[in-house]
């Protein structure tokens, strides 16, 4: 069997993001019926789905010799040793809490695309990281074709079980099984777009998307992405002019993604749906000492999967973080948060990648108030991203004897191959 990692390893990835258009689909189906379905209680057999293809996908690594090589190197393998070090100390402390085991590994979840982000960085060592993710986009718009279609007609004509769409239907949600899930992958894809050139069309149709879901994240997520955009077309001596007025803008994209014209929600201020009120709840009820601050509380309370095994409020502590913070706070402490942080802040300083700063921002702000890693496939699609940019930080020098190795085919120079 031949591997070729430029041509395989998109075709392996596009699969793999397709797969969401199957995953949810009894929910798509009730929602345009008009029945409101529990978020999580999807069909098992549609949901294995997305997880038997990212196995063919860590196969697929395994098999290729130069994504193996580069995997399995001494600063990769002392990472994830780091991290796996961490991760067995805080399952061993949920079941000294006396959870029972499913709970602490429902809060690994955080990790399980992980394989994606350690391809994606392998491949930018390589050299094939624009290649390949050019090719990606390339196959992500049949996908946001799909999509398009779906959320036009359901914002037309779909019951406004999650809320009044700007198109006079129910709020769009894809082949999703809510519209803020629907809208953080089309937010998700416009971030990637926009580190292809020549997708600028679809980069203005992911944001379309992600404004017309009514979601507050994506909506937020979305300007983001074109605010990069329209700082990296202007000169050096005129950024300041957009710089100086970011925080009102930031501040009036709030207030705007909140209102009901845009969210199609009358629980659209975030001081009234209840999500501040939990979260002062959360620190009140449930932090009771150093150990609660250093170590969290109780790795995968937060996590929805326990919600919907064991009912809500089942455990003392359980809770729905909706944050990305809030869960890792929960799961893995202060210790685990700032260690989080600070690997974003080291991807920003080590990176070498010309849109490094938009990815992280992307990044640190979806999870302020959603908990991208939980989520399919927004978690695989910025694993791969955050994995590509990182990888740009010893390109300079690791490219040179990685490809001293490879074949010839992988010595291409990839910076502008749609050229």
């Amino acid at each position: 069997m031949r591997i070729r990692l430029e041509k395989d390893l998109p075709v392996l990835l596009i699969a793999l993001v397709g797969a969401s258009t199957v995953a949810s689909l009894p929910q798509v189906e009730s929602a345009w019926a008009g029945v409101k379905e529990v978020y999580g209680e999807q069909e098992m057999g549609l949901r294995i789905l997305r997880e038997a293809l990212l196995a063919v996908l860590i196969v697929y690594a395994w098999l290729e010799p130069r994504l193996r090589n580069g995997i399995f190197s001494s600063s990769v393998l002392a990472f994830l040793g780091v991290i796996c070090s961490y991760v067995l100390f805080e399952v061993g402390y949920a079941l000294y809490l006396d959870l029972p085991l499913v709970v602490p590994l429902t809060g690994l979840r955080v990790f399980e695309y992980l394989p994606v982000a350690l391809i994606g960085f392998v491949t930018s060592r390589l050299g094939a990281g624009d290649y390949v993710l050019y090719k990606f986009a390339s196959y992500l718009r049949f996908y946001l074709v799909l999509q398009t279609v779906l959320a036009i007609a359901q914002a037309l004509w779909a019951p406004p079980l999650f809320g009044v769409s700007m198109l006079g239907g129910g709020r769009p949600f894809g082949t999703f099984v809510s519209p803020n899930l629907f809208g953080a992958t089309m937010a998700t894809c416009a971030l990637v777009f926009a580190l292809v050139p020549g997708m600028r069309r679809w980069l203005a149709l992911s944001v379309f998307l992600a404004l017309l879901s009514g979601s507050r994240t994506a909506f937020i997520s979305s300007l983001l992405v074109v605010f990069f955009q329209v700082y990296a077309a202007l000169r050096p001596r005129d950024r300041w002019a957009l710089l100086m007025p970011a925080p009102m803008l930031a501040v009036g994209a709030l207030i705007l993604a909140s209102s009901p014209l845009l969210s199609g929600r009358d629980d659209a201020d975030p001081t009234q749906d209840g999500r501040i009120d939990l979260w002062q709840r959360v620190f009140a009820d449930h932090v009771h000492g150093p150990m609660d601050v250093l170590f969290g509380w109780g790795l995968g309370l937060s996590s929805n999967t326990v919600n919907l095994l064991f009912g809500a409020e089942y455990f003392p502590g359980q809770f729905d973080s909706d944050s990305l913070y809030l869960f890792l706070l929960n799961g893995y402490g202060v210790i685990g948060l700032l260690a989080y942080l600070t690997f974003l802040w080291i991807t920003t300083r080590m990176s070498v990648h010309p849109n490094k700063g938009l990815v992280t921002m992307f990044i640190f702000a979806a999870g302020l108030t959603f908990n991208m890693w939980e989520y399919f496939p927004q978690n695989a699609l910025l694993m791969l991203l955050w994995g590509m940019v990182l990888g740009c930080a010893a390109k300079k020098h690791a490219v040179n004897s990685d490809m001293a190795q490879a074949p010839v085919s992988a010595q291409t120079n990839y910076s502008q191959p749609w050229r």
